[in-house]
């Protein structure tokens, strides 16, 4: 047995001065690095999802999962997947692995989905469905808010729509309410009616208005804005797709810091893009401060979540505060008493 030991400033703590942790118990070992975070949150992930927007299996699960927790990645909240291997994840944590806080399936209603990743499901099904989901062990639900019509080649650029009526909806969100879930909501439509139900947290929300996040934020929900994926396209070859992710941009730009400062909880998530390091990055450039965009991938996250795992620390030879890009480079992770990195 192995006690980690870290001395330095511990940044999600209450001052600058210097901690003395102790990790664990058994032959003492000091960690390096100078600076520490109690562990990072990726507060939307799909761990079991392919780049081919197919599911995987445990082991590519798993394999996914340690290499978000080489990069700092303590805890993630897995929004829809493989359910098999999510829900059993969430039950059984394996070493070395972040601590995953799962939904189970995706839930959207029949050609409103990518179609290797979800079972369709019709409105009249879909409150069984959120029951079987939790009575599984799920302590979320991921509802597709809204999505386009799928084509022969995909999404149907212009159909998006709700993929269920609003009154299913609003039986969904109370039977996942009744039965101790919440409800984590795809939206990149009008999501005021979302909001209004009750939903605990938007995803992705490129549709929010102003009046949208004062009325999240006045009952403290979360919104996950997934800058990674969002803004992916602004690397695109086609100038159509570039524009598109430019004018999305500008638009989380004008409502993050404005959301926070009315009692939103942002949250840090990369969803199948880029790295919480990168997501953490994407929060400042689109508004947050340093301190505000490690929060969101810290401390509020844990806090939002009800997650506070010990033996989690995440330690950098430099302060984050002051460079955010050591944060893709930690000098030791361990994660639960376990040392990965």
């Amino acid at each position: 047995m192995t006690a980690w030991t870290f001395t330095g400033v511990v940044l999600d703590g209450a001052s600058d001065a210097d901690d003395h942790l102790v990790i664990g118990e058994g032959t003492s070992e000091p960690l390096p690095g100078r600076f520490a975070l109690s562990g990072l949150v990726d507060a939307h992930s799909h761990p079991s999802v392919r780049e081919d927007h197919t599911l995987g299996d445990r082991a590519e699960a798993e394999a996914r999962l340690r290499e978000y927790a080489a990069l700092g990645v303590t805890v993630v909240r897995d929004l829809g997947g493989n359910r098999a291997v999510t829900l059993d994840l969430g039950r059984t944590p394996a070493d070395g692995i972040p601590l995953v806080v799962a939904a189970g399936r995706f839930l959207s209603s029949p050609g409103r989905y990518f179609p290797g990743m979800y079972t369709p499901t019709p409105a009249e099904e879909l409150l069984a469905a959120i029951e079987a989901e939790i009575a599984a062990g799920a302590t979320w639900v991921k509802i597709i808010g809204d999505f386009p019509a799928w084509g022969p080649d995909g999404p149907v650029r212009g159909t998006a729509a709700w993929t269920y009526d609003e009154e299913t909806l609003r039986r969904a969100v109370e039977a996942a309410h009744a039965a101790g879930a919440r409800v984590a909501v795809h939206s990149n439509l009008d999501a005021a009616g979302l909001i209004a139900m009750g939903v605990d947290s938007v995803e992705h929300g490129t549709g929010l208005e102003r009046d949208d996040t004062a009325a999240l934020g006045a009952r403290r929900g979360a919104w996950t804005p997934t800058l990674s994926a969002v803004t992916s396209g602004l690397a695109s070859d086609d100038p159509g797709r570039r524009k598109r992710s430019m004018e999305l941009s500008e638009r989380m730009a004008d409502l993050l810091a404005p959301a926070l400062a009315g009692g939103v909880r942002v949250l840090a998530g990369t969803d199948v893009e880029g790295t919480i390091a990168t997501e953490i990055d994407l929060l400042v450039r689109h508004g947050l401060t340093v301190e505000q965009a490690l929060d969101a991938a810290g401390p509020a996250a844990r806090d939002f979540l009800g997650v506070h795992p010990e033996g989690d620390l995440v330690t950098y030879d430099a302060d984050p505060r002051q460079d955010p890009s050591v944060l893709a480079h930690p000098a030791a992770v361990v994660v639960r008493g376990v040392r990965v990195r």
